[in-house]
């Protein structure tokens, strides 16, 4: 009787009162044809919708078959509805002359909708530095919401630490370089414009992170000018002078207006070819000590 009893397993009540019939066919009462002036954008939705090649492939994709996979929305008190995932395929259907939106209506609060509004768009095949920065920040905000309403003993501290570490397992950046993102989101609109395009790389992004509006709208000024970016070195050096209280405009465009080695012309030549107008009578291990200032070089 014993070893009987060890083998009862408790069920949810949905499980003993319903069969499996029913419980797919209220799966299929949630997803329903929404109005799309009904459906409002996440809130502050950090990735982009761009009409670009991939949009209007959507586009036809969906005039021949609709809508393959539910968009998922959640339902507001006024009646409305929040899209948590499905933002370009409810732009597909505006751009296809459709009036709805396929999708499956969700029950969550705001923070279980901000975690599965970023899961989702994570899938995404490119994803710019602004986006996932963005992307980031609002849902570890969420997670360490989520902490302290369901683990109120922990501290701030413990907090913060755990949900960074879970966040950097579920999505493969390390907790560090989900810092370095969140950072990103302290740049004015331009300055981050630049990151994604790639003008600023990751690294002195970071360190320009950390200039108040005022020094950061200063440079802008100055890269609009010169038409070029800070280096690594730079940004590190802005930085401490602002730390300081030194960093003003003139200081800005003092730092700027340095050459960096990646701007110095350079000649570059083959090994054979330098070989060839070196004189015969110096010997091949010494041709480094041969200042190129005393070649002479053919006329082009």
């Amino acid at each position: 009787m014993a070893g009987r009893k060890s083998d009862f397993t408790l069920t949810k009540l949905d499980d003993l009162f319903t069969t499996q019939a029913q419980r797919d066919e209220e799966q299929l009462s949630k997803i329903r044809d929404i109005p799309l002036e009904l459906i409002d954008d996440f809130p502050d939705h950090p990735f982009k919708v761009r009409e670009d090649e991939d949009m209007f492939q959507l586009v036809e994709s969906i005039k021949e078959r609709g809508v393959i996979t539910p968009a998922t929305v959640r339902q507001k008190e006024d009646g409305r509805y929040e899209l948590i995932s499905g933002h370009r395929r409810k732009r597909a259907c505006e751009l296809a002359g459709f009036e709805t939106l396929r999708c499956e209506v969700v029950d969550l609060d705001r923070d279980e909708a901000t975690i599965l509004m970023v899961e989702s768009n994570f899938q995404r095949s490119q994803i710019l530095p602004s986006e996932k920065a963005n992307a980031y920040k609002m849902r570890l905000d969420a997670m360490k919401r989520q902490g302290q309403r369901t683990d109120l003993t922990s501290s701030p501290l413990g907090t913060k630490l755990r949900t960074a570490d879970e966040l950097a397992q579920e999505c493969g950046d390390s907790r560090n370089q989900i810092h370095r993102y969140i950072r990103l989101t302290n740049l004015v609109p331009e300055l981050l414009e630049f990151v994604d395009e790639g003008r600023i790389k990751m690294r002195p992004a970071v360190e320009l992170s950390y200039l108040n509006e005022d020094c950061q709208r200063d440079l802008v000024d100055e890269i609009d000018l010169n038409d070029c970016t800070p280096s690594h070195d730079q940004a590190i050096r802005m930085r401490k002078f602002f730390e300081e209280g030194k960093l003003t405009t003139e200081a800005i465009s003092a730092i700027m207006s340095e050459e960096k080695p990646n701007q110095r012309e350079k000649i570059v030549l083959r090994g054979d070819r330098v070989r060839s107008l070196i004189p015969k009578n110096i010997p091949i291990n010494q041709t480094e000590a041969v200042s190129y200032t005393h070649l002479t070089l053919p006329t082009i």
